[in-house]
């Protein structure tokens, strides 16, 4: 079944889709009166829909049946993501979605190769957040995870304050993550770094904000396979992979 996600919450029998969500349904999908599909609203709700009309820009459909979205994960995970070089983050975004990632947050550090200006990373967090959405739908999420705008690694002490405990991945050692995540675990901020990983003097900063360095194994990983690698750890450790 078709699978599109709403602006607000759905309290009606009815409800119209406009915008990309319309064109996609009648050209693209070429759906037609009468056909289902599902509707996920920002309540956590899921909700089997019929299309009652197709018009030139909307279309509108009936709701048949709400429930309780049960794709989502029991753990929010925040992911930050140091900037690199070419697309490589467009990759880690849509695994890190597909995964069950609730947000993501590029950030810039000392050792980021790549540094483009305000604008570039205005159109770059565009692109970025299309392809969030388009790999939500594929793999049926109950939210659209939000990227967010890039930041600079002086930041994240402040953005990572309401999460119930910040890990960063540096490539010196660290925490076994088993030691870190315990199963019952709702709140997480995940922190991986560039290309040339991060100065020691950034890692003392997180850690005197109270994030906790961690390790993944003896190998050095990738910039854009740390990420990936941390997040399957942690939905692991929390059940979410099972």
């Amino acid at each position: 079944m078709a699978w599109f996600f709403a602006d607000t919450d759905i309290t009606t029998e009815a409800y119209t889709l406009t915008g990309e969500d319309a064109a996609h349904i009648a050209r693209s999908l070429r759906m037609k009166v009468g056909e289902e599909l599902t509707l996920c609203t920002p309540d956590g709700r899921r909700h089997t829909c019929e299309i009652t009309q197709i018009t030139r820009d909307d279309v509108t459909v009936r709701i048949l049946d709400s429930t309780v979205c049960e794709q989502e994960p029991t753990v929010r995970v925040s992911l930050y993501i140091a900037l690199m070089k070419g697309d490589k983050i467009d990759d880690v975004i849509q695994k890190a979605v597909e995964l069950g990632v609730h947000d993501i947050t590029p950030f810039l550090s000392a050792r980021c190769i790549s540094r483009p200006d305000a604008k570039s990373l205005a159109k770059k967090q565009q692109r970025w957040q299309k392809i969030a959405d388009s790999a939500a739908s594929q793999s049926r999420r109950g939210i659209l995870p939000r990227v967010h705008d890039c930041i600079d690694i002086a930041d994240i002490p402040d953005a990572v304050g309401d999460c119930g405990k910040a890990i960063v991945f540096y490539e010196c050692g660290g925490e076994k993550l088993s030691a870190l995540i315990p199963a019952d675990a709702t709140s997480l901020a995940l922190i991986t770094g560039a290309e040339g990983g991060f100065e020691e003097a950034e890692i003392e900063r997180l850690k005197q904000a109270g994030v906790e360095p961690a390790t993944l194994g003896k190998r050095i990983l990738r910039a854009q396979t740390a990420p990936i690698a941390a997040l399957c750890a942690a939905m692991l450790l929390t059940g979410n992979l099972e």
